[in-house]
């Protein structure tokens, strides 16, 4: 099991409950290892499986809580 590491520019993110709504999001899904969330770069890491998680569904899952994947 290869795990894959995205770093994602994020807009939108301004304080600690936008950090803490992308970690619980994204955190809640099957296959991800870890989510760091860095405000002031408004960057999301995020360590994950491919093989049970795409990259495109932890960009929807940032997008779905009202934020901008670039």
């Amino acid at each position: 099991m290869a795990k894959e590491i995205s770093n994602l520019t994020v807009e939108g993110m301004s304080c600690s409950h936008c950090e803490n709504s992308v970690k619980k999001s994204v955190g809640s899904l099957n296959g991800i290892d870890s989510v760091e969330v860095n405000l002031k770069e408004k960057r999301v890491n995020v360590v994950y499986d491919p093989e049970k998680v795409s990259l495109q569904t932890i960009k929807d899952t940032i997008e779905d809580q009202g934020y901008d994947v670039k």
